[in-house]
């Protein structure tokens, strides 16, 4: 029963604020930064006593902390869920990040109490995703991460939050309507009818029917694309990263972006081997052009938040890229495909530690000057340092710097795909000469030069400035035109800012020089996955 309270902690700590509408404040926010210590030290119990070589065919074996009730017996749905080598690692960073997130939000002035039982909410459903092993399961609790979100940027957003969060929820609620189909269609294909994960995947269904297979395979396809998201679902993304607040950014990049890959190397290729080979190619297209839009509308972007938003596009088509390149059986060996697939789930992992904290720290410009835009802000690696290294770090992780977890992971992805489709590969690697390109630039605009910064800086009585004002152009997400200005000393980073994105980075570069700590855990699940695909 240890993963059951893994999942259902963080929703007893949500009720329990609630219900006592006394704890405000710093109070209720403390209470969210307990409840998420205690889950992440619960979660590492769990990886400090898992066995990895338990089991060697992924969702058939080697599961841990299982638990299988009965729900719906009539379609033998059921409270199923587990812990192998794919969910654990991101379990891992679920808890990592919702914890980074409460301490990110200790000084939070607007309605704390129901901002902190809103992320444990969160924090619930997205573990429950990651550990469901039956499909209306994990659907419900896919779902319910959608609720959430919705209410964090609509109720805590900046700009046009309302609009933002209503086009996310439409966008990802339809996506998730035709992933209902796909099971649907994996249940009346079955032998067993079943929504069980573990049963469906030792006996696939719809392996005599091509194009059955590949209809629901579509459907499948079409609901996590749209979560993931890639070209050419990704439209949602930019306006609601922008307008939500930084915890929420940090939440929806790091962790429910996951939620849609996880679903591919979850669902569609244990379960639909024969369909996921068949299609693997149209896997790799999407993904090449997932990096290249990506990377290449990141570039043009005048707004630091929809850069980093369109980094995730670009950064989700790797893993794409990957998992496609492990379904092309006649075209590469056993190892190569493995290969990738170990570098599509690192990169999960990997994107969720750099991203995550890149959106924290973009939450200090908001705070600093209501406003994300590039011409705004100038020269801050003078006033705050720790601001301008933590940032480089970031950067420099994102972009795929040897010694950092990305370069980990998009180095598996590119040498177990090269085989498997070289033109597809090397087309792939323009996305890292653009993505170097553009956070070099960002650095630049951020960092270097004279230290401006929007006329509308809180200046906490400290902040004097000289008179050289002038106007500029655009909204940069702000409410109210700003005028950047000159000035001799801005904030840097406070405690509760440096303790939450710091572990965060810190993170990356353990995973950077020391890749056997998630290697040993993500291999034999990958390969266990391989090895179904390939039947």
């Amino acid at each position: 029963m240890l993963l059951t309270v893994v999942i259902f902690l963080p929703l007893l700590a949500a009720a329990v604020l609630l219900a006592a509408p006394r704890l405000g404040g710093r109070t209720a926010i403390g209470v969210w930064v307990a409840a998420a210590a205690a889950d992440l030290a619960l979660i590492g119990w769990m990886w400090w006593r898992f066995d990895p070589g338990s089991g060697t065919s992924g969702v058939v074996d080697g599961l841990a902390y299982e638990v299988d009730l009965q729900w719906i017996p009539t379609v033998d749905a059921g409270y199923h869920i587990g812990v192998d080598g794919l969910s654990l690692p991101l379990l891992a960073l679920t808890g990592v990040l919702f914890l980074a997130c409460a301490v990110y939000s200790l000084r939070e002035p607007d309605r704390p109490r129901t901002y902190a039982a809103l992320f444990l909410f969160l924090q619930t459903a997205c573990l429950g995703t990651f550990a469901s092993l039956d499909l209306i399961l994990f659907f419900v609790f896919f779902d319910l991460t959608i609720v959430g979100m919705y209410f964090v940027i609509a109720g805590w957003g900046h700009g046009n939050a309302r609009r933002s969060a209503l086009k996310f929820f439409l966008y990802t609620f339809i996506g998730s309507l035709a992933l209902l189909i796909g099971f649907i269609g994996l249940f009346l294909g079955s032998d067993e009818r079943t929504f069980d994960m573990v049963a469906l995947a030792e006996n696939p269904p719809l392996a005599d029917s091509p194009l059955a297979g590949g209809l629901v395979l579509l459907a499948i396809g079409l609901g996590l694309a749209v979560k993931t998201p890639l070209f050419p679902f990704h439209t949602w993304l930019p306006d609601a990263h922008t307008d939500a607040p930084a915890a929420g950014s940090a939440v929806l990049a790091g962790i429910l972006l996951k939620l849609g890959t996880y679903g591919f190397v979850r669902i569609a290729m244990p379960i639909l081997p024969d369909a996921w080979q068949r299609w693997a190619m149209v896997a790799v297209v999407v993904g090449v052009i997932s990096v290249l839009w990506g990377a290449f509308v990141a570039l043009a972007q005048t707004d630091v938040k929809r850069m980093i938003a369109y980094t995730s596009v670009n950064h989700m088509g790797y893993v794409l890229l990957g998992l496609g390149a492990a379904g092309l059986v006649a075209s590469a060996d056993e190892g190569a495909r493995t290969v990738a697939t170990v570098g599509a789930m690192y990169q999960m992992v990997s994107h969720g530690l750099l991203t995550g904290a890149l959106f924290l720290l973009s939450g200090w410009l908001w705070s600093h000057g209501h406003t994300y835009a590039f011409d705004r802000w100038g020269g801050l690696a003078r006033p705050a340092p720790v601001f301008a290294a933590c940032l480089a770090i970031a950067a420099f992780g994102s972009l795929g710097l040897p010694g950092f977890s990305g370069f980990i992971a998009e180095f598996q992805v590119f040498t177990g795909a090269l085989q498997a489709t070289p033109i597809a590969t090397v087309i792939a690697v323009v996305g890292i000469l653009v993505t170097a390109g553009l956070f070099l630039l960002a650095l630049q605009r951020l960092l270097t030069g004279d230290t401006t910064a929007p006329s509308e800086v809180p200046s906490d009585g400290d902040l004097p400035a000289r008179a050289d004002e002038q106007l500029s152009g655009g909204d940069g997400g702000a409410a109210t035109a700003v005028r950047p200005r000159t000035v001799t000393r801005i904030r840097d980073l406070r405690g509760h800012e440096m303790a939450a994105i710091v572990p965060l980075l810190a993170l990356a570069l353990v995973l950077g020089l020391l890749p056997r700590v998630l290697l040993d855990v993500l291999e034999p699940a990958a390969a266990a996955v391989v090895e179904l695909v390939a039947r």
